[in-house]
C-alpha cells in the first residue's frame, strides 16, 4: 500500500512500487483529467503540481512520493473551475484540441504560484509543455491574464 496526499485528502492506493504516479492518478483514483503523452516526461500532458512544483506524472514511480507530499490534478486545482488560469483560458479561448491543455493549465498555475508576473520569455522558458495544435500564442496571452487578475 503507498498513501498519497492527492487534491487535498490522504489517499491508500495498492500500487506496484514502480507504477507511474500518472496511473495511479488515472486508473486508482479515477481522475482522468490528467493525461497520458509521450509517456518519457517530455510533452507535459501529465503535468500534476507536487508541493507547488510542475511535475510530470508519467515517469515518476509512485514510491517516490511521501504522504506528505501534496499532489494537485486538474480535478484539485479549484472545485468550481474559478482558478485564475483557468478563467483566462476560456477568456481566450485557448484550446484548439484540447488534450494537452490539462498539464499546460497545470503548468500555468505552478509559474504563477512562484512567479506572479512572469515576462515573455520567463513563460517560453518555463512553459515547456508540448501542444500539436500550436496554440503557444494564446497560452502567453492567457497566463498575461491570469497573471493581471492575480494583482487585482
Amino acid at each position: 500500500m503507498v498513501s498519497l496526499t492527492v487534491n487535498g485528502v490522504v489517499r491508500e492506493v495498492d500500487a506496484e512500487p514502480d507504477t507511474p504516479l500518472l496511473w495511479v492518478i488515472r486508473e486508482q483514483l479515477g481522475l482522468t483529467g490528467t493525461k497520458y503523452g509521450c509517456g518519457i516526461a517530455q510533452c507535459g500532458a501529465c503535468t500534476v503540481i507536487v508541493d507547488g512544483a510542475a511535475t510530470r506524472s508519467c515517469s515518476l514511480p509512485v514510491s517516490s512520493f511521501t504522504p506528505e507530499q501534496k499532489i494537485v490534478t486538474i480535478e484539485g486545482l479549484s472545485p468550481d473551475a474559478s482558478h485564475p488560469v483557468q478563467k483566462a483560458w476560456l477568456e481566450i479561448d485557448v484550446p484548439q484540441c484540447g488534450y494537452c491543455q490539462t498539464g499546460q493549465i497545470m503548468a500555468a498555475a505552478a509559474l504563477l504560484q512562484s512567479n506572479p508576473n512572469p515576462t515573455d520569455d520567463e513563460i517560453a522558458a518555463e512553459m515547456t509543455n508540448i501542444c500539436r495544435c500550436g496554440t503557444y500564442n494564446r497560452i502567453k496571452t492567457a497566463i498575461k491574464l491570469a497573471a493581471g487578475s492575480n494583482h487585482g
